[in-house]
């Protein structure tokens, strides 16, 4: 497990990383890789919406263009202070404090569930994904962003003792474990290393 697949730790990160992470982010996550993965999850305009690790509001912008009902997740403070200024605590977005691996919302509550940058920073990201299962309506998509397992060697040994990354194959492992059964990947990045993430969309199955 790295460093930062540790809640506190992963909160002090963000407590000062949420002073430049609009800055930063960009080289990483943009507005075209966001557009792309947001082509993917297929909203209708009434969806109702729940953003997990919705942090500084860089993926719930692009929800709002797609429906109006949006609510975003996250348990650093310092990063939701941020999206408080661009949408208001419950304005444009009603915002909660929670943890993925709990959410504190009643079965079949949400049309979709997107994360974005999230899920390498979760201790048990099964458990996680469980609860997107449970939140989620049957049939309806859940989408995760996360790192892609780098293929250099030295870099593998780097990102794993940071956080989790991982490849197709853990995805397709930590998706079949939370009871999904229909899930496919799109790797995106910016110019320069167009594999930087992993998308996976997956679907709850019906009951």
């Amino acid at each position: 497990m790295g460093i930062l697949e540790d809640k506190s730790r992963a909160r002090l990160f963000y407590k000062y990383l949420s002073t430049v992470y609009d800055r930063v982010n960009p080289f990483i996550w943009n507005e075209e890789m966001r557009a792309e993965a947001l082509e993917l999850l297929d909203l209708d305009p009434d969806d109702r919406v729940l953003d997990v690790g919705c942090g500084t509001g860089f993926g719930t912008e692009g929800l709002l263009e797609y429906t109006e009902d949006v609510h975003g997740l996250d348990q650093s403070i310092h990063q939701m202070e941020k999206a408080f200024e661009k949408f208001g605590r419950t304005d444009d977005v009603n915002f909660y404090r929670g943890d993925a691996e709990r959410l504190p919302f009643a079965d079949d509550s949400f049309d979709a569930v997107w994360s974005s940058g999230s899920i390498e920073y979760w201790p048990n990201p099964v458990d996680a994904l469980e609860e997107f299962r449970r939140i989620v309506e049957p049939g309806g998509p859940v989408l995760v962003v996360g790192p892609n397992y780098p293929s250099s060697s030295v870099f593998q040994r780097l990102a794993d003792a940071i956080m989790l990354f991982y490849d197709e194959a853990e995805a397709d492992r930590m998706f079949a474990d939370a009871g999904f059964d229909d899930v496919r990947h799109v790797t995106m990045g910016p110019s320069y290393n167009p594999d930087i993430a992993i998308t996976t969309l997956a679907r709850v199955p019906t009951r």
